[in-house]
């Protein structure tokens, strides 16, 4: 949404899953209808991979699910099960923030827009999703 870059923190209920992501602090976040998207009421903005990092021994918190192509990885904590970060099908080379684990103060303006994961392609193709990921990308919101 063209502001000047932050560093949030987040991560799961338990706190077993740390990161930090670069980020505005106002952003677009996408509320999914697709399958998993729905029934976790997940809703996410998307970052380039190389603002995104996690911390200390997270990893070893995390365990992934994939399913249909396979291209999306819907990362969750072990222990407490919330799905703080994934790599979405939609920007496989990015990281799907869920803004709800965003640690409180830092996000000022969540904008949510409606993305028909039911009808994905023609979905992917109009929504301009593509782009989120992208380093230089800048949005004209």
């Amino acid at each position: 949404m063209g502001s000047k870059l932050l560093l949030h923190s987040g991560g799961c209920h338990c706190r077993r899953v740390r990161w930090e992501v670069k980020a505005p602090t106002s952003v677009v976040a996408w509320k999914c209808n697709c399958s998993d998207c729905s029934m976790r009421g997940n809703i996410d903005f998307v970052v380039p991979s190389e603002r995104f990092k996690l911390l200390g021994d997270s990893d070893q918190y995390l365990t992934t699910y994939t399913f249909g192509t396979h291209t999306a990885k819907h990362t969750f904590c072990k222990v407490c099960g919330i799905t703080s970060f994934f790599i979405p099908r939609s920007n496989p080379d990015g990281i799907a923030i869920t803004y709800r684990c965003v640690d409180p103060g830092t996000l000022a303006h969540v904008e949510i827009k409606q993305y028909d994961g039911k009808n994905w392609e023609g979905s992917y193709h109009l929504s301009g999703i593509s782009s989120d990921s992208k380093v230089n990308a800048e949005k004209a919101n």
